[in-house]
């Protein structure tokens, strides 16, 4: 409900104090064509910010078209640091790898998401992942391995479990999933992941006993903590509430929260699929550790600010860019 998948591209040059784009353009700017701009990245933020994200692309290509004002309103998300999600195509480790490698050379640190779990989705809108419970514990051996004991931020698998024991109830791919994510943050965190199970948001599970026992079915007292509100739009405060209580359940443990589209909270409607391109949205707070509380871990973009959920409300396909939705999160976000 709400969780939708990210490819990334390996192979920008990392950076100190500013940011070089010279990639292809969202829009189609030939690589050969393009003139190189700087985005500066934010300062107050320990997380790497990737030069050649879409938002910096984009950005780019507005400039010379013109569009300054709105390269000015987009820098707002280029300037951030955006998960990377990797599921199951190309050579995992390698990107993982080329990934953790241009951020430690930036003295930063990555957020990854690993979004491969089989019947991802359920098979619904981000369906996909992998084939079976083999596969997927080879595909985290070799994210693990692209790791390679390097410092970094893991989301893992936005949606499984919540959805496991909520709307995928009932499937039989379902079954033993729990114990799939527990091998998969032991795997993980000895590779120097910093683990964070998804545990959906306030509006998915709301038996919060039950999504406690599911946490620590699938390994939460080996992990860094749970992740909250990926890809959805609560408020910080309201996540914060649920999330203590889900902690009070699992010994305490740490949780960090998915700003990167909450800026004006859920949006509320008697439309089906209020999760799904919303309108009227905003980006939240920046991404940082220093969010008051020492139980949140930390404030993160975990979905990139303008990929689509889905092809709801004249979307395209999940993980498409939407410069123009991104556009509108912008403009309406509170502080820059």
């Amino acid at each position: 409900m709400s969780a939708r998948r990210r490819h990334i591209a390996s192979g920008a040059l990392a950076m100190i104090v500013a940011l070089t784009v010279a990639g292809c353009s969202g829009g189609g700017t030939s690589e050969d064509s393009a003139t190189p701009a700087t985005i500066v990245p934010a300062a107050a933020s320990e997380f790497w910010v990737d030069p050649s994200s879409t938002a910096a692309k984009q950005v780019q290509e507005w400039r010379q078209q013109g569009r300054t004002a709105d390269a000015t309103q987009l820098e707002k998300i280029a300037r951030q640091p955006v998960a990377h999600w990797l599921g199951s195509d190309g050579n995992t480790s390698d990107e993982v790898k080329g990934i953790v490698g241009q951020a430690k050379a930036a003295g930063r640190t990555p957020v990854l998401v690993a979004y491969n779990i089989p019947n991802r989705d359920c098979g619904q809108y981000s369906q996909g992942g992998a084939s079976d419970d083999g596969a997927y514990r080879d595909w985290v051996g070799q994210f693990a391995s692209g790791l390679g004991g390097t410092k970094a931020v893991v989301i893992l698998e936005p949606d499984a479990l919540a959805q496991t024991l909520t709307s995928c109830e009932g499937q039989g791919e379902q079954d033993g999933r729990e114990a799939l994510l527990s091998d998969a943050v032991r795997t993980l965190s000895q590779a120097g992941g910093e683990v964070y199970i998804d545990a959906g948001n306030p509006g998915f599970v709301t038996d919060t006993g039950k999504l406690a026992d599911g946490l620590r079915k699938s390994g939460v007292s080996q992990a860094a903590g749970f992740a909250l509100n990926v890809s959805n739009f609560q408020t910080t405060d309201a996540v914060e509430a649920y999330g203590k209580k889900v902690s009070d359940a699992v010994g305490g443990k740490k949780f960090v929260i998915d700003t990167s589209r909450n800026g004006n909270g859920a949006y509320t409607s008697s439309e089906d699929k209020n999760w799904c391109n919303p309108p009227g949205r905003a980006l939240g707070t920046p991404p940082t550790r220093n969010t008051g509380d020492s139980r949140v871990a930390a404030f993160l973009w975990v979905k990139e600010p303008g990929d689509s959920d889905g092809e709801c409300r004249g979307g395209p396909k999940a993980g498409a860019w939407m410069p123009e939705y991104a556009l509108g999160l912008a403009k309406s976000a509170k502080s820059s």
